[in-house]
């Protein structure tokens, strides 16, 4: 397959980048790269490519970025002819008339062991729930949400430490990217017999909210530094402090976990910059 088969690569995010990343190493390079539009962003709501927009131009790779997964769009995927396709954290469901454009279909890397935390968030859940059996899953999509046959899996070391939602993602997409090298050769020579999934073992995770952030520093200390590491970046864990009689939002950037008991160790005060934990205690 190594430059030689037209595929697509849906992706628009840090993960997606990582398993780009680990297919141009092993040199497969897609032919088209669908990824979401600009987004507004930050304080001044700059308008901001995502990550795969920008590895795509620094690779001088055609890209397409669809508000809507339509006719349009199916006829400009038409034009590439395509061998298969790939998804990595693309952020969107893919409707049953584009999985079917690609002689081979869609294959999905998923950053969890399916049937195990399908849905919006399985790196967060993955975290939040302090689960030793992680790892990524590759499989042959259809029109559900992580409903697919599964290609192969592949279980990773378990962590020896809680690792953030950037850490966990970055070794899933590394580990995924190669899983998917390993995989695309052999489904494109019909040496692999897709399995499906067990639904009776399904759980499912949900789309992460800023309010699911906060945290109640009276509470269990160990689910509250799960919940710091699986916000870590975005949303941010959080919770209010009173200072000079007035209700602060405090975002908390590092904390560590050490006989049972949470250290709070740096935090972002509402409106400043960020310091350590115990020079906001001493004021």
């Amino acid at each position: 397959m190594k430059n030689k088969t037209n595929f697509a690569f849906f992706g628009t995010d840090d993960f997606s980048v990582g398993v780009l990343d680990e297919l141009k190493s092993a040199g497969f390079l897609p032919t088209l790269i669908v990824t979401s539009p600009d987004r507004p962003k930050g304080r001044g709501l700059k308008l901001t490519p995502p990550p795969v927009k920008l590895w795509a131009i620094k690779n001088k790779i055609n890209f397409l970025q669809p508000e809507k997964l339509d006719d349009d769009l199916c006829l400009k995927i038409k034009n590439y002819k395509l061998k298969i396709g790939v998804v990595a954290s693309y952020g969107k469901i893919i409707p049953k008339n584009i999985l079917e454009i690609p002689e081979r279909g869609i294959l999905n890397v998923h950053p969890s062991l399916l049937p195990k935390y399908r849905g919006a968030s399985p790196i967060q859940a993955q975290i939040l729930n302090d689960e030793k059996n992680v790892g990524v899953t590759i499989m042959l999509m259809d029109e559900k949400m992580d409903h697919g046959q599964v290609l192969v899996l592949r279980e990773l070391a378990t962590p020896t430490k809680v690792p953030t939602a950037k850490e966990l993602s970055e070794k899933l997409a590394k580990e995924g990217g190669k899983l998917l090298v390993e995989t695309l050769p052999k489904w494109l020579g019909d040496k692999i017999t897709p399995i499906p999934q067990d639904d009776s073992q399904t759980t499912f995770c949900k789309k992460i909210t800023k309010e699911d952030g906060l945290i109640d520093l009276n509470g269990d200390p160990r689910q509250n530094f799960l919940k710091i590491q699986a916000f870590a970046g975005w949303p941010g864990a959080y919770f209010f402090a009173e200072q000079n009689g007035k209700k602060i939002r405090m975002k908390i950037t590092k904390a560590s976990f050490a006989n049972d008991q949470l250290k709070i160790e740096s935090v972002i005060p509402e409106g400043k910059k960020e310091i350590a934990f115990a020079q906001f205690i001493l004021k």
